[in-house]
């Protein structure tokens, strides 16, 4: 146990700046366990709690900045690249812009509790143009926040915490192999959902010479434009005689059509 706890001490702080960093650029590695080790030792005087907050932040505002100018930068098409790496694309931009859209940048300050939220935020704040001053404050904020919940939670357990770490120790090999197990299954699961959703929505998807075609057969055809206001803002182009509404309201949006209309939807 103690070979471990050295390691983890000497290296550890290094190990949640790696962590952090990697997880803030998009990398589906999980940090909260990582911080809550560290909160361990720094309960134990092997590492200082001021130090593990301080890395923390830091780690997380340099794997926000470039997503913020990414953001800036090229606008929405971002944020679609992003949805086609995220690993929870069910609340990926859509989920996002409607809290963005309804808190504007104090959101920031719980973004990193809110799944999807945490990679999207970023070039999302950027692309609504925030000011890099309001950004950085906002996001280093959240991220105290957000680094604090795990970190106390390490110090408070500390005892557990080095329990597991002992178990660990006496499991050697097998015990890396277990964790390393939990982790991909977890990957496993999220990627087989969000392979699952990708082709559901294909199976209902109409292309955009196929809409042409309906729309120029005078079928009966409602087009709903369901993006945020802060999209449509972004880029006012839509689609001749799309509804503007919002996912919530689509029935008020449908009261007036007749059944046998078809009803095609997009967004961002």
């Amino acid at each position: 146990m103690h070979d471990m706890q050295n390691l983890l001490a000497q290296h550890g702080l290094l190990l949640v700046f790696g962590n952090v960093l990697l997880a803030q650029l998009g990398v589906p590695l999980p940090a909260m366990p990582t911080l809550v080790v560290a909160g361990a030792l720094a309960a134990s005087g092997q590492l200082g709690l001021a130090s593990v907050l301080g890395v923390t932040v830091t780690a997380s505002l340099l794997g926000d900045l470039p997503w913020f100018y990414a953001g800036r930068r090229y606008g929405y098409r971002i944020l679609r690249t992003l949805c086609r790496i995220a690993i929870e694309p069910d609340s990926c931009v859509k989920q996002t812009e409607t809290i963005f859209e309804r808190w504007g940048a104090p959101s920031l300050l719980v973004a990193k509790y809110i799944p999807g939220f945490a990679t999207v935020a970023p070039p999302l704040a950027g692309a609504t143009g925030l000011g890099l001053g309001r950004f950085v404050a906002f996001t280093t904020a959240g991220a105290l926040l957000w680094a604090v919940v795990p970190v106390m939670a390490g110090w408070v357990f500390s005892a557990q915490v080095e329990q597991a770490l002992a178990w660990l120790e006496r499991m050697g090999t097998q015990g890396l192999m277990a964790v390393a197990a939990t982790v991909g299954a977890y990957l496993l699961f999220k990627l087989t959902q969000r392979h699952l959703l990708i082709r559901k929505l294909r199976a209902v998807r109409v292309s955009a010479d196929d809409l042409l075609a309906i729309m120029t057969s005078g079928k009966p055809l409602v087009v709903l434009d369901a993006r945020s206001n802060m999209a449509r803002k972004a880029d006012p182009r839509h689609i001749p005689g799309a509804i503007a509404v919002n996912l919530a309201e689509v029935e008020k949006a449908l009261h007036h059509n007749l059944p046998e209309h078809d009803i095609v939807v997009y967004c961002s």
